[in-house]
């Protein structure tokens, strides 16, 4: 589930950039160190092909286990464990990775949580694979076309935090995502990459996998761990935290897909090769989704920090009627704001240039809306949609986004009076925030750029609705 945390003091790494890797094994790669600190880079995107973590994304190659190893999978896995957890977390803090799930915390800092003195129980990596986010397909691609890279990385994270298994949620309806992950996870254990004695290394991790029922609450961390011990998907209060209290009641981490499956190629090719992409505090390789009014949807992999414009018109082929026919966007999947078309022309896609234009990078979602588009009814249909998925336990939430359905439905219409603007508005702010996980902020986020950017929109809606009630009434 997105939400957007602004987050200080990211570690920063170097900008060296390791050598490229040889076409078809990526080789564990020497790092230069510099003397001297390089000037930060002004241009972002497009990302050479030797640098894409996820080579087998449209699914042109093999997903089994000896496809993965000719892509690089699984190379040296026993070296970057007998390494240490100590090791590993370093590189993730020193590649400046944040959480792809939508909240960007930084990885390494979460990850850090989890290495504390053992009491006796048990550790855990849950991996969010609950992606109910309306126009987000990232993670699904890496569990039907790169399985193993998922396994893999449950492996290193797992090894990061001291964990004794890794549980792999995923969404019910995800079925060829499944059947290819417990495939996956098959091969590992069989060539004794996972289980007892992983890779070689004496160290023990074992792999599996829980389908959900498809309810998009349980992307939300604790809900899942509910739903994954047998209850009810509602979000637990915190404190205590996961780190702390989590599946079974033991210390667990929820880490999403994505941001598993890219660290054994961050332990491979150095922090160092993974921080020279994207600006300051947002760095990186990420996977963008593109749907909408587009040519050409697609998910692709590209360099944070790239223009949203480029990003679109150089992988999706451009807005649908040309870039002059654009009309809003929503860069982060559903549960952001929108972006109208002037902010767009030169907004870079990361957390921190979209939180300056009261957006959010949330899960790299873009949900393209040209003039064609009825803007007003496409949030009046995102909010039934939350409407339906809020798991009613607070009342801000299960009463409120009820409110704002109905309330948006009307303003589809233009059935409404312009003060029932503001009335929306105080509605949204008296949601946000004001539940116990983000769905509530989720809910109220697009309305709030509707209003913010569409105002105008809405009052002239509402002006020829009046006005043609009047005239059929005389």
């Amino acid at each position: 589930m997105a939400s957007v945390v602004k987050v200080s003091n990211v570690v920063r790494g170097n900008l060296v950039r390791c050598a490229n890797s040889t076409a078809g094994s990526f080789s564990i790669l020497v790092r230069h160190q510099s003397t001297q600190q390089k000037p930060e880079k002004t241009k972002y995107g497009p990302l050479s092909d030797e640098d894409r973590i996820f080579t087998n994304l449209y699914g042109r190659h093999d997903f089994r286990l000896k496809g993965a190893q000719q892509r690089g999978d699984w190379y040296k896995t026993k070296e970057i464990l007998l390494k240490g957890h100590d090791w590993i977390l370093k590189e993730i803090k020193d590649s400046g990775l944040r959480g792809r799930g939508g909240a960007g915390f930084p990885t390494g800092m979460k990850w850090g949580f989890m290495n504390k003195p053992s009491d006796g129980r048990p550790r855990y990596l849950v991996v969010n694979a609950d992606e109910g986010e309306p126009g987000t397909c990232k993670d699904r691609e890496i569990m039907r076309h790169d399985p193993h890279k998922l396994v893999e990385g449950c492996l290193v994270a797992g090894r990061a935090m001291g964990a004794r298994a890794a549980y792999i949620y995923i969404r019910g309806e995800f079925y060829n995502e499944a059947s290819n992950m417990q495939v996956a996870i098959r091969e590992a254990y069989e060539a004794g990459l996972i289980g007892k004695n992983a890779c070689g290394s004496g160290y023990d991790f074992d792999v599996f996998m829980h389908r959900g029922a498809g309810a998009y609450i349980c992307g939300e961390e604790t809900a899942l761990i509910e739903s994954l011990e047998g209850k009810q998907g509602k979000p637990r209060l915190k404190p205590p935290f996961p780190a702390d209290i989590g599946v079974f009641g033991c210390p667990t981490t929820v880490a999403n897909v994505e941001t598993v499956a890219v660290a054994p190629a961050i332990c491979r090719r150095g922090g160092d090769w993974f921080a020279s992409f994207g600006r300051e505090r947002n760095r990186g390789t990420k996977l963008f989704n593109i749907s909408g009014h587009v040519n050409n949807p697609c998910t692709v992999e590209e360099e944070m920090s790239i223009p949203l414009k480029e990003l679109i018109e150089r992988h999706a082929g451009g807005v649908t009627g040309g870039w002059d026919n654009l009309l809003a966007i929503i860069p982060g999947g559903s549960s952001v704001p929108l972006i109208p078309k002037d902010v767009c022309d030169d907004v870079m896609m990361d957390f921190d240039a979209l939180i300056g234009v009261q957006s959010g990078l949330g899960t790299a979602a873009v949900i393209v809306m040209n003039k064609q588009a009825d803007i007003v009814r496409c949030i009046a249909r995102l909010i039934e949609f939350y409407k339906h998925e809020s798991c009613g336990q607070c009342t801000p939430c299960r009463e409120g986004v009820g409110w704002m359905n109905k309330i948006m439905w009307r303003f589809v219409q233009g059935n409404a009076r312009p003060e029932e603007i503001d009335m929306l508005w105080e509605l949204s702010k008296q949601i946000e925030g004001h539940s116990i996980c983000a769905l509530g902020d989720g809910a109220a986020w697009p309305v709030q750029g509707l209003i913010r950017h569409f105002r105008p929109e809405l009052e002239e809606r509402m002006k020829k609705f009046h006005e043609a009630k009047a005239k059929a009434s005389v």
